[in-house]
């Protein structure tokens, strides 16, 4: 795993957090439907993000799980801490490859 791999999970987490987040904000919106965010990785081990919209079930009242959006932030806090923690040790390992060389 290199850098921009760890870049690019932390930019799709923080898309699941706005999106999560603004489904929260609108739990009390009537007719409300939600989004759902989707991560995927790529060929190339880039991670990447996408919004669908929750199915429509036609409820006068938002449609917002909160037992869904609330486990979602806490996954995404933790993959995000996770590919920070994983960026400061390669910081490092680079830091003493260096120190080595000179």
């Amino acid at each position: 795993m290199n850098i921009s791999s760890n870049i690019s999970s932390i930019g799709a987490h923080q898309t699941m957090l706005n999106t999560t987040a603004n489904n929260v904000a609108n739990v009390n919106t009537d007719k409300f439907v939600p989004n759902d965010t989707r991560i995927t990785n790529s060929t190339d081990s880039s991670v990447t993000a996408y919004n669908v919209k929750a199915d429509n079930n036609g409820s006068t009242k938002s449609q917002t799980d909160l037992a869904k959006e609330i486990p979602d932030e806490i996954i995404a806090q933790d993959a995000t801490g996770v590919n920070v923690a994983a960026i400061k040790t390669q910081d490092e390992m680079f830091g003493s490859l260096l120190d080595i060389k000179a």
